[in-house]
């Protein structure tokens, strides 16, 4: 009986054991498998903003042909990735990538594109105003563009228009829209009332202008029309004297 007993337990605590190793197994296999899922649907750099089609930074989508040059495309999130992805470019130095920015490249016939957004227009336009410094105190080898918030530039380009219809390409499609009321409605409005009073204003002058210079106009040429029509008529009329055959100084030139 004993013998018996110890067989079973011996069967029971192997078949313990092998379900422990199987269940151990099990869970590092789903582990492994659900980190290669991550890695493989995620970007390496984290963006603020992922597609949820594909997982992508939708900033690669908005690449112009991002299809056809899906392959050399970089998404950076720090000045450092799009430095090691560009090369050495001064220009970059002077872009500040805090607060959440982020940019994207891709290799074009007509050059190496970047594109670099920022997360508000005060940024964009400060970064614009150090790239303007850069270009007017050294000798630029790209071509340059602000559109919305993004600071795009044509890096290794040979053909200045080429590049620029590239940068045509480049749409900033992002809108603001408030959940509840826009805080900047006031000064939105008073930007408003300000640019509508200056139209006016400038109507106004304009048509007063006009409408004097039209009046001249219009009173010289009736002056004159008038003129050359009393002349004519009194060309017409006979000479006459009222001195009663007396001589008389022909002051008016009617008389013979």
């Amino acid at each position: 009986m004993l013998v018996f007993y110890s067989y079973f337990a011996n069967i029971y605590s192997v078949n313990t054991f092998l379900k422990k190793r199987f269940v151990s197994l099990a869970i590092l296999a789903m582990s492994v498998v659900m980190n290669a899922s991550i890695s493989f649907g995620q970007p390496a750099a984290k963006s603020q903003e992922i597609s949820d089609v594909d997982g992508q930074p939708v900033l690669l989508k908005h690449l112009p042909d991002y299809e056809k040059v899906r392959a050399s495309a970089v998404f950076a999130a720090n000045k450092t990735e799009l430095k090691n992805a560009v090369g050495d470019q001064p220009v970059l130095d002077a872009m500040d990538f805090s607060g959440g920015t982020e940019a994207v490249t891709a290799v074009y016939l007509q050059g190496r594109l970047v594109i670099i957004e920022y997360t508000n227009p005060q940024s964009s336009t400060e970064a614009d105003t150090k790239v303007q410094q850069f270009v007017g105190s050294a000798q630029p080898n790209f071509v340059y563009r602000r559109i919305g918030n993004y600071n795009a530039f044509v890096f290794g380009t040979t053909d200045v228009e080429a590049a620029g219809g590239l940068l045509d390409q480049v749409k900033y499609q992002k809108t603001v829209q408030w959940l509840g009321d826009d805080p900047y409605i006031l000064k939105k409005l008073e930007r408003y009332m300000v640019t509508t009073s200056k139209d006016i204003m400038i109507s106004t002058v304009l048509v007063i202008v006009l409408g004097l210079g039209v009046s001249v106009l219009a009173g010289i040429a009736a002056g004159f029309i008038f003129f050359r029509f009393r002349d004519q008529k009194r060309a017409g009329r006979a000479a006459f004297s009222d001195a009663g055959g007396l001589t008389r100084l022909n002051l008016d030139g009617l008389s013979e």
